[in-house]
């Protein structure tokens, strides 16, 4: 006999999953859009009973850090975010939840006749999609971005399997050679400092084919940085790769921004926490930390900025930091100083390199 509690998250619930944790589903666009059919057909028979009709409410598992844990992998030491059976609703009689109500539809809709045509479209070009067909519901791209969280959460099905797919702007180099399905073979340790593109669609990802002998994955967040290590020819000193997804707060920097996101790709977001345990990987800090200081001129440092701060703050209440890396943060805050990686450039440009060499050789990551 099923508790009373599971029945509760079943009929809660729009399609069933595993009773323990929620997840994301990698789909098919035809049972995509079959979800999204039933979705149609659940809410006009509320609409339509004859007894009490009503304008039903959308139950999405909660993206919040009430409603979420770490696991730890069963045959590896990843771990990852997941979210457990906590569920907010979406109701178009709640005037503070009426928009992100017709929010969810309309990017269902979008959804449903992109996957019809056999179609993927990035995020960008979804918003201006939407911008055009219904700027009083969608300004600005966070309403994009929830929103297509949000039918993760109802749906169950990933954001790949919606037909939306990540901007291409991450770039690759070093120890590795693709093989790509009907074209010649990349040597990517022969290319120039921008790298091979990595494409947003996990659908061609998943048919290359690659060589290797790295030992090493080396992520940045700057290309700047990624261009400076790719023209030393770093993995030539050391076999590795470098990766870069441009744009962010380095990881290898000494601010509370980088530090969240080594937290992002060590154990997700919560805010993708349906699909975290498919990205999570295991990365190490490598940059600067606290001992580094020593070796960085006084003029380089830079005060923490108040931005700086409310992210240290977050950080520190987070249960998911570990002691080491709270450590770090903790003396950050208590002197009140950031170092940017660029502040090894004072021993000159081929330093950074050789530092990146040492701390790795040497095993001096967390």
């Amino acid at each position: 006999m099923m508790p009373a509690a599971v029945a509760d998250v079943a009929a809660a619930s729009l399609f069933g999953a595993d009773r323990r944790l929620c997840s994301a589903d990698i789909l098919p666009p035809a049972e995509v859009r079959a979800r999204i059919e039933v979705a149609v057909l659940n809410f006009l028979a509320a609409l339509a009973s004859p007894s009490s009709p009503a304008i039903s409410v959308l139950p999405l598992i909660s993206r919040t850090s009430a409603n979420c844990s770490l696991r730890s992998g069963l045959l590896n030491d990843v771990s990852s975010v997941y979210l457990s059976y906590a569920f907010c609703k979406r109701s178009l009689m709640r005037e503070n939840t009426a928009k992100g109500f017709m929010r969810v539809w309309k990017v269902m809709e979008m959804c449903y006749k992109i996957l019809g045509e056999g179609k993927l479209v990035c995020q960008r070009e979804l918003f201006y999609k939407l911008l055009s067909d219904s700027p009083k519901y969608f300004s600005c791209m966070r309403h994009v971005t929830q929103s297509i969280q949000d039918v993760v959460s109802l749906l169950r099905c990933t954001r790949q399997s919606l037909g939306i797919m990540a901007s291409s702007r991450g770039a690759l180099i070093g120890r590795l050679i693709l093989h790509e399905p009907d074209e010649e073979h990349i040597d990517c340790s022969i290319l120039g400092p921008s790298g091979h593109a990595i494409t947003g669609d996990l659908n061609l990802l998943s048919k290359l084919k690659f060589c290797s002998d790295a030992r090493y994955i080396i992520v940045l967040e700057k290309d700047a940085i990624f261009q400076r290590l790719a023209e030393d020819r770093l993995y030539n000193q050391l076999p590795c790769i470098l990766i870069t997804a441009k744009g962010y707060p380095d990881i290898a920097t000494r601010n509370p921004a980088g530090l969240a996101i080594l937290c992002t790709y060590k154990y997700g977001s919560i805010s993708m926490g349906l699909e975290s345990y498919r990205y999570a990987c295991n990365v190490k800090w490598l940059g600067l930390r606290g001992d580094d200081l020593q070796i960085i001129p006084e003029s380089a440092l830079q005060e923490l900025k108040p931005r700086d701060l409310q992210i240290a703050k977050s950080l520190l209440s987070s249960k998911f930091l570990q002691d080491r890396h709270r450590a770090e943060l903790t003396l950050m805050v208590e002197t009140g100083k950031r170092a940017e990686i660029e502040a090894l450039y004072s021993h000159g440009f081929d330093f950074l390199g050789k530092y990146i060499a040492r701390k790795i050789v040497q095993g001096d990551y967390i």
